[in-house]
C-alpha cells in the first residue's frame, strides 16, 4: 500500500522555450505522516543513463496526514550535457516522490 496519492500534477508555462525552467503544480494525499523527497529527472539518453540530469531535489516535511499543493520548479536542462543525438527528439521527464530511502 502506498502512503502517497498523487492526486493532479499541472505543467505551468507550457509551451514554454527550452531554457526557461520548469514549473509543475503537484497535488497530493498523505496517508501517512512522513518525510519525502521529490526530485524532477531530465532524462538525456534512452541508452546510457550518466545523461540524465537530476534537475531538482526537494525534501518536504515531517507531512501529516491530509491533502496537499506545491509548485516545484527547476532550472532547464543543461543542453552541453545531452549528446547531439539525442539534443532533439523525444525525450523524458520523470518526477519521483520517495520516502524511507
Amino acid at each position: 500500500m502506498s502512503s502517497i496519492n498523487i492526486t493532479n500534477v499541472t505543467v505551468l508555462d507550457n509551451p514554454a522555450p527550452f531554457v526557461n525552467p520548469f514549473q509543475f503544480e503537484i497535488s497530493y494525499e498523505c496517508l501517512t505522516s512522513l518525510k519525502d523527497e521529490w526530485k524532477l529527472i531530465y532524462v538525456g539518453s534512452a541508452e546510457d543513463e550518466t545523461y540524465d540530469q537530476v534537475l531538482e531535489s526537494v525534501l518536504v516535511g515531517p507531512v501529516n496526514v491530509g491533502n496537499y499543493r506545491f509548485v516545484l520548479q527547476a532550472d532547464s536542462p543543461d543542453p552541453l550535457k545531452i549528446r547531439e543525438e539525442d539534443i532533439i527528439g523525444v525525450t523524458v521527464l520523470l518526477l519521483t516522490c520517495s520516502y524511507m530511502d
